[in-house]
């Protein structure tokens, strides 16, 4: 049964857990559209460029997600508290690692030649964001850079190792380590 859509964003939404299901190589027209309920003319319809528009489509509406909702956040609210409502964003987006980062997925295939520079900027803006955060707390600009890179890289290792185990548990805890891990340097210096 196909099913109505009558709204672009629906559809992004739709098509963007297909491919955090069965990633840009393995999500085919046939299955997308199976496993989303939407016929082959509103995929095109939407899509005309077909699936890699779709990905580009997506890749573009998260980005927009984490500008508005971190990334802006991190660079110019107080730095304090927009890094603690990183983490809160972040174990929200991630359904408290239930969720795969599709940007992170699609860097770690062929799909990451195909869009480089979408992958590439969303992750160097988090770093950069969240650095830009810490040296306004009050950190260095080495040791900012160096804990926002860590603590990015270790929410995509999180992701990764809560879903090969099975285990959602895994990326609560690994929160609450980077999150201490990274207040740490600040604490220290006071408020």
């Amino acid at each position: 049964m196909t099913r109505t859509v009558f709204e672009k964003p629906d559809a992004i939404a739709l098509v963007a857990e297909v491919f955090r299901e069965l990633g840009y190589e393995g999500a085919s027209m046939s299955s997308i559209t199976a496993r989303t309920g939407l016929s082959k003319g509103s995929l095109y319809h939407f899509f005309p460029g077909g699936k890699e528009e779709m990905a580009a489509e997506i890749m573009a509406n998260i980005d927009t997600w984490f500008v508005t909702q971190m990334f802006r956040p991190l660079e110019e609210d107080e730095p304090r508290a927009a890094i603690a409502l990183m983490w809160e964003t972040t174990n929200t987006y991630f359904r408290s690692g239930r969720r795969i980062c599709l940007i992170g997925a699609f860097a770690l295939d062929e799909t990451r030649d195909r869009f480089a520079g979408a992958i590439h900027g969303y992750f160097k803006r988090w770093i950069d964001a969240l650095a830009s955060a810490l040296m306004r707390a009050g950190g260095g600009a080495t040791e900012a850079h160096a804990l926002a890179e860590e603590a990015v890289m270790g929410i995509q290792g999180a992701l990764m190792l809560a879903r090969a185990l099975g285990d959602d548990a895994i990326f609560g805890r690994a929160l609450g380590r980077l999150r201490e891990r990274l207040m740490e340097p600040l604490e220290r210096k006071g408020p």
